[in-house]
């Protein structure tokens, strides 16, 4: 198992094949029924507390899950504090299960920072997932001090495409994508890396 710091509010969890067999996890009954798995999840908050110094302790608890190409599962923890100013004595958690369909040949998220972005494209590069041929057209755009990832003409046949964009939402938004959005960038915005940004941020920053 091992645990990653993403930034100050967001960790990632990595459980091997190996992990899930120590540790007796049937992953598809866990998704079924969190309610059970719930001493699961704090036992590992309570790890990623004592190796990476990631406290949950009166924050509200997201935790999102997905598999990967190689049979690892990644789980994506997010704390917030709670919207109420009185703490909340118990943590809460919250299983987000992804089931994108994807029909759009066009798509566009927006990132943070440049940071986010950098981090997503190292995820891909750590967890092999491929994105050789996912789109004709993959570019990088600074507008207003965020920063946005455009796929032209993408290849809704491609084997990694359901990997990439469920690993994209865990560092971007995804913004609704309009020919005039995407006009707006190219005439207001700041053309960052073009023609497959990914892969060069992978080679830059991976």
């Amino acid at each position: 198992m091992r645990f990653e710091k993403l930034n100050e509010n967001k960790i990632r969890i990595t459980l091997t094949n190996q992990d899930l067999i120590k540790k007796n996890i049937d992953f598809h009954s866990f998704m079924a029924n969190p309610i059970e798995s719930q001493d699961l999840f704090l036992d590992m908050l309570d790890t990623a507390e004592k190796e990476i110094g990631f406290i949950t302790k009166n924050y509200q608890i997201r935790i999102e899950a997905l598999q990967v190409s190689n049979g690892d599962f990644i789980l994506i923890i997010t704390r917030s504090l709670p919207e109420s100013k009185k703490y909340l004595e118990k943590k809460k958690l919250h299983i987000k299960r992804k089931n994108n369909n994807f029909k759009n040949t066009d798509a566009l998220y927006c990132f943070e920072c440049f940071d986010d972005f950098c981090e997503f494209s190292s995820f891909l590069n750590k967890n092999h997932i491929g994105i050789m041929g996912i789109a004709k057209n993959i570019s990088l755009y600074e507008y207003k001090s965020k920063f946005y990832l455009s796929f032209s003409n993408i290849n809704l046949t491609y084997n990694n495409l359901k990997q990439l964009f469920s690993s994209i939402t865990e560092f971007a938004a995804y913004i609704s994508y309009s020919d005039l959005v995407k006009r707006k960038l190219v005439e207001n915005g700041v053309l960052i890396m073009k023609s497959n940004a990914i892969k060069t941020a992978i080679q830059h920053f991976g």
